[in-house]
């Protein structure tokens, strides 16, 4: 017989006006904008009169880059799309629906400076993708639409899932995002007028052989009023945010330390406090560090961007995996490499929970989902403009309507393959 192991593990989020969330949302509701006038422009036949092309939403690519920091914002990156949209106004939207609209919050959508260094994308990416390294080898018919369109990057994806929570994520990040989307909650609808835009949460998780015991310590900074103290934001927070969230999750947390802004003060924040940057938070944007991760950031990247179509793919495969009790934590890893259709590689590791061989799971996944980049955006649907709405409070675990890599309609088809 052998002694439990117990340990502890932490994942942190931050609310949308955190300055890194901030330059995410700016990167993705341009995304949106283009990608809802090329669909409108398509469906009026426009031609642009330059190049003689039609406008199709499918031809559209970005990589969209914001920095922020006091009074600027800065948008870069590149492009390639026959519309036309308002980078000046998008940004003043979307600073402005966060909360920061006066110099009482350290920044100002109406005052702020916006610059805007976007350019086209490069021929050389634009040539790979359009028709992938199969297709120009004769080793695909160019008239296969998912072997035509070759992968946006080369570079390695990862999804998780897990039994922990009824969303199949980790227990911290999930309730590391839930607190801090309640922190934003009572600062919008009032409840705590006195909050700032800018904030963070983090909760630590006792484990036991595996498994979720109890919420041990939880941890929320908030920006804030000068004129409010540090006893009255703790309690508010307490009754309004921390009580409301955890006494809704079937986990012990009664007895967790809490520290709500330890230095005591939080009235400087957002870009005024910090630079922000596109990309910056991909851990909060996925697991809470639970499982790997590749490296590649999701917001203002086009669903031809393996880095943010992949990923979102490797959490749909590696959540059906769970949800089909295959096994009860599962990671997926896919492999690709720029211009080329097919992955180079699909790893799917269980950590020993598969009720099934690994081997025979694997094969299941080959049989029951197409990983080719151009199958992935066609079952998920992502050339809508929904990706403003992930940018926020995680890209996983959220099961919204516009999230279809959420959607666990593969299980059946799985364990049949298994079987």
């Amino acid at each position: 017989m052998t002694d439990s192991r117990s340990y502890l593990f932490t994942s942190e989020s931050v609310t949308e006006g955190h300055p890194d969330k901030l330059c995410d949302q700016v990167s993705d509701a341009i995304l949106d904008a283009i990608l809802e006038k090329e669909a409108q422009l398509a469906a009026e036949n426009y031609v642009s009169p330059s190049s003689g092309l039609p406008a199709r939403v499918e031809d559209v690519r970005c990589a969209i880059e914001t920095f922020t920091t006091t009074g600027i914002v800065t948008v870069m990156g590149e492009v390639r799309t026959q519309a036309y949209v308002d980078v000046d106004t998008i940004v003043r939207d979307v600073v402005r629906d966060i909360g920061y609209t006066g110099s009482d919050m350290g920044f100002d959508a109406e005052t702020c400076a916006v610059s805007n260094y976007m350019h086209a994308q490069s021929a050389d990416i634009a040539m790979g993708v359009d028709e992938s390294y199969e297709v120009q080898r004769g080793e695909a018919a160019a008239d296969d639409a998912y072997d035509r369109i070759g992968a946006g990057d080369q570079g390695v994806m990862f999804g998780y899932a897990c039994d922990e929570t009824s969303t199949l994520m980790p227990m911290p990040i999930f309730l590391a995002h839930r607190l801090a989307e309640r922190l934003t909650e009572v600062r919008k609808d009032g409840t705590l007028d006195y909050l700032r835009p800018d904030g963070k949460t983090q909760v630590t998780v006792r484990y036991v052989d595996d498994k979720p015991v109890a919420v041990e310590k939880i941890l929320v900074s908030t920006q804030h009023a000068a004129e409010v103290g540090a006893d009255q934001i703790k309690a508010d927070l307490i009754e309004h945010v921390i009580t409301p969230v955890l006494d809704g999750e079937e986990v012990a947390w009664q007895d967790a330390e809490v520290f709500v802004n330890p230095t005591g003060r939080f009235v400087v924040g957002g870009p005024m406090g910090d630079t922000g940057l596109t990309g910056r938070k991909i851990i909060v944007d996925t697991y809470g560090g639970m499982g790997r991760h590749g490296g590649g950031a999701f917001s203002g990247k086009d669903c031809t961007k393996v880095d943010r179509s992949a990923a979102y793919a490797a959490r749909w495969v590696a959540k059906n995996i769970v949800a089909a009790g295959l096994a009860s934590r599962c990671e997926v890893q896919l492999a690709y490499a720029i211009g080329v259709a097919r992955p180079l590689s699909v790893y799917v590791n269980t950590f020993g929970t598969a009720t099934v061989p690994e081997n025979t799971i694997e094969r299941a996944v080959a049989e029951v989902f197409d990983l080719r980049p151009a199958a992935i955006v066609d079952a998920l649907q992502l050339r809508r403009p929904i990706y403003r709405m992930t940018s926020n409070y995680g890209h996983f675990g959220r099961e919204l309507p516009e999230f279809t890599w959420e959607a666990t309609d593969r299980v059946e088809a799985l364990k049949a393959a298994c079987e």
